[in-house]
């Protein structure tokens, strides 16, 4: 084979005759799962079904020639689908003219956002946003998405809304006008995609698509009132750049961000899961921007948002792919779809769609790791049931934030409230151990001992001060002398101004106030270094050891060449 220039594909050094071959399979199997769900996914986000088609075809090729992943498969989603359905349909109505010129905008605006983040490697931003938001989020998205579908799926009238109260009672309130016919091809589509999933390898979406385009043309049940697709426009449309309109700008700014984050979020998990022994390192920023310049050019195509498929990366996977080479197949395979095949979909019912978007949604109800987070840290999991609560009842775009706002509450408070133990001996096991969690360890008499297992920085010194304050009280409340207060810093791996402050009030208070001895010991070299440069070795020099707790307290009456 001709090699190809470095970088390009990404391309393993053994790649050969059989690897391509496995690419081609693995390609061809995604187009079979991509042409129905691609289609659906334009749907859910209010777009004509073809767009979904174009969705896949160019951002593929781009994603396949710049990304860093062999495995991922781009493309539509429903997460990105139902987030710009929530965004755009609150400006405009969906399908309509306007409304598709707002989707493009916002498809430029999120790939541009992901570029710049990944020029200016702001990769690692992105996981500020902890998993427990993300699962929330996604478990409430997921519902928020199959309700959404409840229109095409029954076909009855349903609101434009992300909130699942409107939707709940437009549901109840429309019950009677349920469209039987359309129900029932639905139902039967469901029951397909989701009873026959374990127990066959059929590609059951394009199964579902063929058996109900051939219900719907036989029985003319289009007639009967069941919606279909209708014509679907052969090949692309014309290269153009979406109008920039810097108010439209401002307005789907919010959706944009928000579309960009999860977008490669979800794309880094994939990577990350799909990884193997073989697989190159994954790099965020060079993802970031593969992903970006996807959506940049797509725009210019009538595609919409895309990013990683856990489903069809899953499928592509299984399916032997080596590289990027499959999904080039697959783009080259919607194409031809798009110019060849689309007059096949003419009688395609929009329930059947519904129903694929269904089964697919499914399984992002993530109830597993709500359980795990409460198990395990019941914090995570309020986390968790915020995130969820605030996108259902509030909106999407607000969900996410309510919930990274109140992950980063927490992860805050953890920080300002670092781990500090009070230490005693533990005859059993000769040493000196927390007196909380082990009764038998008994305090120093005469001594308070207090081990820090955190940084020490400027939003944790009161919470620090006010420790040792309070374990110094009750010490002289308890004993009849207290003479010394030796603090372990051996966990402590970095220490600020603030914090080289607090400890110094702490020496200059006990010492002259009540004669106590504060001293500090087993200190990390890093940490030394800070404290002589603030001039501890001139101002306290008595009150530093690099010697661990019992070692310092073996040593204390000895002359002090154990100390910096």
């Amino acid at each position: 084979m001709p090699k190809l220039p470095e970088g390009v594909l990404n391309l393993p050094k053994d790649y050969n005759r059989d690897s391509l071959k496995q690419d081609i399979v693995a390609g061809l199997t995604v187009i079979i799962m991509l042409v129905p769900q691609g289609m659906a996914y334009a749907l859910l986000a209010g777009l004509p079904p073809v767009m979904g088609l174009y969705a896949s075809t160019i951002p593929l090729i781009i994603y396949a020639l710049l990304g860093s992943s062999r495995k991922l498969a781009v493309g539509p989603v429903a997460m990105a689908s139902i987030l710009i359905f929530s965004g755009v349909s609150l400006h405009a109505e969906p399908q309509s003219s306007e409304y598709i010129t707002l989707v493009l905008l916002l498809t430029l605006m999120v790939g541009v956002m992901q570029f710049v983040l990944g020029i200016i490697n702001a990769g690692a931003f992105v996981k500020f946003i902890s998993q427990n938001v993300i699962n929330g989020f996604t478990s409430a998205v997921a519902i928020t998405i199959g309700f959404s579908q409840l229109e095409n799926f029954f076909g009855i009238e349903m609101p434009n809304q992300s909130r699942i109260l409107p939707l709940l009672t437009a549901l109840f309130q429309n019950i009677p006008d349920i469209h039987i016919p359309t129900a029932m091809i639905g139902t039967v589509s469901l029951l397909i995609l989701t009873g026959l999933r374990r127990r066959t390898k059929l590609p059951l979406a394009l199964l579902v698509v063929t058996l109900s385009i051939v219900a719907v043309f036989f029985f003319r049940l289009d007639q009967e009132g069941v919606q279909i697709v209708g014509g679907v426009p052969k090949g692309f449309p014309g290269i153009a750049l979406p109008p920039l309109d810097l108010s439209a700008m401002q307005v789907l700014f919010p959706t944009a961000l928000t579309i960009a984050l999860i977008a490669m979020m979800e794309s880094l998990s994939i990577t990350k899961t799909l990884a193997g022994k073989d697989s190159p390192p994954l790099n965020v920023n060079k993802e970031l921007r593969a992903i970006g310049l996807s959506n940049m050019i797509g725009a210019c195509f009538s595609a919409y948002a895309v990013t990683g498929s856990f489903s069809r990366s899953a499928v592509n996977h299984g399916a032997g792919a080596v590289s990027q080479v499959a999904m080039i197949i697959t783009a080259a395979g919607v194409g031809l779809t798009l110019f060849f095949l689309t007059p096949l979909f003419y009688y395609l019912p929009q329930t059947a769609l519904a129903a694929i978007i269904l089964s697919a949604v499914a399984g992002l109800i993530n109830i597993p790791s709500l359980r795990y987070a409460f198990r395990i840290k019941p914090a995570d999991g309020v986390v968790w049931v915020v995130t969820f609560a605030a996108t259902l009842l509030v909106g999407i775009q607000w969900g996410l934030l309510i919930g990274v706002g109140v992950s980063l509450c927490i992860l805050i408070n953890r920080i300002s409230h670092p781990h500090i133990v009070e230490e005693g001996w533990d005859e059993i096991s000769k040493s000196y151990r927390d007196v909380k969690r082990f009764p038998q360890a008994k305090r120093v008499s005469g001594k308070v001992l207090l081990r820090i297992d955190a940084r020490i920085h400027f939003s944790n010194v009161s919470y620090l001060e006010k420790v040792v304050e309070t374990a110094i009280k009750e010490a002289e409340e308890n004993m009849d002398t207290l003479h010394d207060v030796v603090i372990d810093m051996g966990g402590v791996n970095d220490i600020d101004t603030a914090g080289i402050e607090a400890l110094e009030r702490l020496i200059r208070k006990y010492k002259s106030r009540e004669h106590i001895n504060v001293w500090f010991v087993q200190l990390k070299g890093p940490v030394r270094d800070l404290l002589l440069r603030a001039g501890w070795k001139e101002r306290f020099p008595d009150v530093m050891s690099y010697l661990p707790l019992d070692e310092f307290l073996k040593k204390k009456q000895e002359p002090n060449d154990y100390m910096i």
